[in-house]
């Protein structure tokens, strides 16, 4: 027996209309998913809950269970899998490694002689770590926690320079290595070294929004304008900070050379990041159990949802809730950039209360046929669809980039959220030029040999 024999008589389900068989299924995910996350069930377990039950529409309980066990089981073997726990580990041996402070020294050559010039700083070391580290919440961590006591002694508003460190830390995400455009890549079967390069201009466009907002505000929230410039040696910052940055050379020129795919990239940036965390004697052996525990967990965490949300794709397949969602909006209207902002809306909105990971795995596949039959390059929508997400890990009330930013600053939400809003107006506005503008996206992969 299924769920819509449980619920509905065959008299009522044979006299119903066709849009109340489409929209059924699409009510029970979604109105499942929803619930299920109000009332506070970890996101992983709504996700398969939601699934399961939607297969029950179709399908008896005990053939409905087996068919998802089967779709999270399958969902997980893929080669490509293994460069997410890589990169993972990569990024905590990068976060105990001193990687970190090295690279703040680098930027403060960079942005040291610029006005308000800690705020500067602070973005671009954000970029700089949150590329290498691939978490946007362990680059708000770091950095921020390594900010904030040069930016208390040279007196800079405390709400303002956490607003600054929680905007700025996701444009590393946008920038290679990048774990959520690698699970991109996985979920559209697009090419993961295109989109490795096609994130430079984009990340880089929202770490410069983030510091034009520092140009254009700082002063109205009594940022000091002073310049600030190292007083370390130019070349001994540069030498420690080059072996840092030359993992992004090491990673991007084996991918785009063809020395090595991705996944194994993934596993060289952990064996140069520990050979540089003991290098640097920062790192001690005796670090590794604690760090290689944190991985699993992380790594456990994002696999499950990986496993529930291939499980929720097929039942959507099987639902064909992808098709009914694609000509709900295609009916609302037939304009294209009208279609593309409606989707930028939708996923701006679903980065506010959902985390990235699940929210790629969900809405790839509803969104990307959509995009594709509009003529957008997957790679340029992979692009956009991760800009918004980044936008929304800022926000309440699931930001945790937010969250972290907060913590490590010591200031209530409700101080910093205010101070941050002009900082958002500039990033959608940049994400409206990478949208409108693919060759943003495409111009460097187009170079690489890209044929869009």
């Amino acid at each position: 027996m299924t769920l819509t024999d449980l619920l509905f008589t065959q008299e009522f389900l044979s006299n119903a209309p066709d849009a109340f068989h489409d929209f059924l299924p699409v009510f029970v995910l979604m109105g499942v998913l929803a619930v299920l996350l109000i009332i506070g069930v970890p996101i992983a377990f709504s996700i398969g809950i939601a699934a399961m039950l939607t297969v029950f529409i179709d399908f008896p309980i005990d053939k409905a269970t087996v068919l998802i066990s089967q779709k999270m089981a399958n969902g997980l073997d893929s080669f490509g899998l293994l460069a997410l726990p890589f990169f993972i580990v990569a990024g905590n041996l990068m976060n105990r490694g001193g990687l970190a402070t090295r690279l703040i020294n680098f930027a403060m050559l960079l942005g040291g002689r610029l006005p308000g010039s800690l705020a500067h700083v602070n973005v671009m070391a954000n970029m700089l770590f949150g590329s290498l580290s691939g978490s946007a919440a362990a680059s708000a961590a770091a950095v921020g926690g390594i900010m904030r006591p040069l930016q208390e002694k040279h007196n800079y508003p405390k709400d303002f320079s956490t607003a600054v460190n929680v905007a700025s830390c996701p444009s590393g995400l946008l920038i290679p290595p990048s774990n959520i455009l690698i699970l991109f890549g996985l979920v559209s079967s697009t090419s993961v070294q295109y989109l490795f390069i096609a994130g430079y201009i984009p990340g880089i466009m929202m770490g410069l929004s983030i510091m034009l907002g520092i140009f254009l505000f700082g002063r109205h929230y009594n940022i000091p304008r002073e310049r600030i410039v190292s007083h370390a040696k130019v070349s001994k910052v540069i030498l420690d900070a080059l072996p840092s940055l030359s993992l992004v050379l090491i990673i991007m020129g084996g991918i785009l050379g063809g020395v090595f795919t991705a996944t194994e990239a993934s596993a060289i940036a952990v064996v140069y990041a520990l050979f540089l965390g003991l290098v640097y004697r920062e790192l001690k052996f005796k670090d590794m159990y604690p760090i290689l525990i944190e991985s699993v967990i992380t790594t456990s965490i994002v696999l499950l949802m990986v496993a529930t949300s291939s499980a929720m794709s097929w039942s959507m397949a099987n639902a064909d809730i992808p098709t009914f969602i694609s000509n709900f909006v295609l009916e609302a209207s037939t304009n294209p950039l009208t279609i593309i902002l409606l989707m930028n809306v939708i996923l701006l909105v679903v980065g506010t209360f959902m985390d990235m990971t699940p929210a790629v795995l969900i809405f790839t596949p509803i969104f990307l046929p959509i995009a594709t039959q509009l003529g957008i390059d997957p790679v340029h929508f992979g692009i956009i669809l991760v800009f918004n997400l980044c936008i929304g890990i800022c926000t309440p009330p699931v930001g945790t980039a937010l969250f972290v930013g907060c913590s490590v600053s010591g200031i209530k939400l409700g101080s910093v959220i205010p101070k941050m809003l002009p900082l958002f107006l500039l990033m959608i506005a940049t994400l409206a030029l990478v949208t409108l503008f693919p060759s943003l996206s495409l111009w460097l992969p187009g170079l690489a040999g890209y044929k869009y």
